[in-house]
């Protein structure tokens, strides 16, 4: 990017320099011509994609060009996640807010292909305040029956599973240990059947049960895919802890196979989450504002009224700097309103701060907006859709 090029042998430490025809390279590798090298740490991201659009282009027959491009961007931005919809064939970038989608599709622009983009959509995620259930689901046959708890996962355990420190190619004494020192059950620690990478956990809890292991499989199938996509809005679930609490197979392996089985289980556990006080969650970005101290109230004044809150207030010679909050959902147009409250006398920047629960006042309106983008009905199911009576 910058207006010259010097080539040189050799750079000391503190410099940046371009390196050219490292096709295969990656943020975060360590490059070497000497064998043995010690490499350095992987880089950890600590922001998520929280704001998506959907592009295409405007010529159809720039596609492949429009894919290279992608290619090309999201390797200069690891914190850029573009998803193809495999139906659809929708091309969504997910990143860390408007402004950078808006300088990753200027770099698609710069790449010579010309796009249309939707509107930026938050992505939301599902979650539950309260421990239910068991609560029973029966198989389409009506053969097989799963009965099925949840609880509310601690947020440690949480982090853990989406950071990679628990997974299921760890050792499972290990597994345990790690468990235990964060206040599981002896028991329950060593029976965990699947760690889901959003943040969730499944736990076998049945006693003396027949077929349970040829099934755990299928069972699976149906807990992956409820959190994928959970009952309130198809959002992500995140921070659930689901106990496998009793089962009653068939006694035929024809009549509880694949087909039987992971509907059953998806039953349970929608069913099981709507009894469990379900939420959805939104991102809130922490917004940091360098403002001159006769500006203070309006920047306070904007970020209040975009449901935001001031945190914290410091002095640094002229310059004051104020520390909020504010969900991810009111920031589309934060630019304008600011540079008109201030004057254009403001600096600020945003970063991913948490997921926290949408306000009661706006979850209806929220949830309907998102069903019906989704194409689905504007109330969600109740537990009684998915539950059923002996």
């Amino acid at each position: 990017m910058g207006n010259q090029r010097e080539m040189v042998g050799e750079l000391a430490a503190g410099n940046i320099p371009a390196l050219l025809g490292l096709e295969h390279a990656r943020a975060g590798q360590t490059l070497s011509s000497v064998a043995g090298i010690h490499t350095f740490e992987g880089i950890q991201y600590v922001s998520e994609p929280v704001v998506q659009i959907a592009v295409e282009p405007k010529h159809p027959k720039d596609l492949p060009k429009l894919v290279e491009a992608l290619r090309r961007i999201t390797i200069e931005d690891p914190n850029l996640v573009v998803k193809i919809n495999e139906e659809s064939g929708e091309t969504v970038i997910a990143g860390m807010g408007v402004l950078h989608l808006e300088i990753a599709t200027s770099l698609i622009g710069d790449a010579g292909v010309q796009i249309v983009t939707s509107q930026p959509l938050i992505n939301y995620r599902e979650t539950i305040r309260a421990p239910a259930g068991p609560i029973m689901a029966k198989s389409p046959n009506r053969h097989n029956k799963i009965f099925m708890k949840v609880e509310p996962l601690d947020d440690k355990v949480s982090e853990m599973i989406r950071n990679g420190t628990l997974n299921e190619y760890k050792d499972t004494k290990e597994v345990a240990e790690i468990l235990r020192n964060a206040g599981w059950d002896r028991d329950e620690a060593k029976r965990v059947m699947r760690f889901d990478p959003r943040g969730n956990v499944v736990v076998d809890g049945t006693k003396g049960v027949q077929f349970v292991q040829e099934s755990t499989d299928s069972i699976l199938s149906g807990f992956e895919d409820t959190m994928k996509e959970g009952p309130l809005t198809r959002e992500q679930v995140r921070g659930c802890k689901f106990i496998f609490h009793h089962f009653v197979p068939h006694e035929d392996a024809a009549h509880r196979g694949l087909s039987q089985l992971g509907p059953a289980s998806r039953r349970a556990c929608m069913g099981v989450m709507l009894m469990a006080q379900p939420v959805l969650l939104e991102p809130t970005l922490g917004i940091e504002v360098r403002v001159p101290q006769e500006m203070i109230g309006n920047v306070a004044g904007v970020i209040s009224g975009k449901r935001g809150k001031v945190l914290n207030m410091e002095q640094k010679g002229v310059i004051h700097i104020l520390t909020g909050e504010i969900p991810a959902s009111e920031t589309f147009d934060l630019s304008e309103v600011m540079r008109g409250q201030t004057a254009g006398k403001a600096m600020w920047n945003t970063h991913f701060k948490a997921w926290t629960p949408v306000p009661n006042s706006v979850l209806p309106t929220i949830m309907a907006e998102i069903r019906k983008r989704k194409g689905l009905s504007p109330d969600p199911p109740t537990a009684d859709e998915f539950i059923d009576k002996e």
